[in-house]
């Protein structure tokens, strides 16, 4: 069609029509979905005719032709989701941290019955919870931080040589101390020497001393004082190797703290075990006023 018209019909257009402005208003449109899409039919002829123009006679479009500003409307970029996620989590806060932010504070009898009506709460009624609170004759007076185990063990037993020089039952203790860890029960028998004087002392823990041996030397020789951990004690009194009846002072470490700054008490693993022993016949020797318990 527009090859039958010669050259001189573009000579002929009308000056708006072949005008650049012209052909590129009629050849872009913008679309609501912020895209760009060339025209695929334009109408047009000379005056007092009807000439059509097919797609491949498309006038072209100037490829650096500046594009209409409003049509490119940005959109702005919502944050990801792992962005927003890694934003808002926080730091677990490890007990070592609080408890290294307190100051630290003597344990007291109050602490040790908050423990009891906490750990049985889930598990007992109200009125065997109250059969499971110890009178207050029971407890000794407290370290106030201030004191050695040997000084404290003296306040609270000042008759000890005479009640060691009593004792002549195998199997058994007058004195136990629990703490933590077998490193701990270590240091703790060395620092004893002031207070120990000829009594004998056997460790009470589990590692690198099996059980059965144990159970042998409580056998065969008079033992004073026992240095241990609940666990390794717990068992001992379940396989019948220590008997807990003549037991006169049973103290908690309770005041020192390891190196994450946890004491005793804190450690779910040895709470748990330190209640075990308990329910084992020391609930009931506290009751008969023939224990006494000590917080060092």
């Amino acid at each position: 069609m527009a090859d039958d018209l010669g050259d001189e019909w573009w000579e002929n257009q009308p000056a708006a029509a072949s005008s650049p402005d012209m052909l590129l208003s009629k050849s872009l449109w913008c679309t609501e979905k912020l895209g760009i899409h060339a025209a695929t039919e334009l109408s047009g002829g000379e005056e007092g005719g009807d000439t059509e123009m097919t797609q491949q006679d498309t006038v072209p479009v100037p490829e650096k032709t500046q594009q209409p500003t409003e049509c490119f409307l940005t959109q702005a970029k919502e944050p990801k989701a792992e962005d927003s996620r890694k934003t808002r989590k926080w730091k677990k806060k490890k007990i070592s941290d609080i408890l290294a932010k307190s100051e630290p504070k003597p344990g007291t009898p109050e602490d040790l019955q908050k423990l009891i009506r906490d750990h049985y709460s889930s598990s007992r009624s109200v009125i065997e919870l109250d059969e499971l609170h110890l009178p207050d004759s029971c407890f000794l007076k407290a370290n106030d931080l201030t004191h050695s185990l040997s000084s404290y063990l003296k306040e609270i037993c000042p008759k000890w040589v005479k009640l060691r020089k009593t004792h002549n039952e195998k199997k058994s203790v007058l004195m136990l101390v629990l703490c933590s860890s077998a490193i701990r029960a270590l240091e703790l028998i060395r620092s004893l020497t002031a207070f120990r004087g000829d009594a004998k002392v056997m460790k009470l823990f589990a590692k690198h001393i099996k059980v059965q041996e144990q159970i042998k030397l409580l056998e065969k020789r008079v033992t004073h004082l026992g240095v241990g951990t609940p666990g390794r004690i717990k068992e001992l009194v379940k396989q019948d190797g220590l008997n807990l009846n003549p037991l006169k002072f049973l103290v908690f470490d309770w005041n020192w703290r390891d190196q994450k700054l946890r004491r005793m008490m804190d450690i779910p693993e040895i709470r748990k075990e330190v209640f075990e022993l308990l329910e084992m016949g020391v609930f009931s020797l506290c009751k008969s006023d023939s224990l006494k318990l000590g917080l060092f």
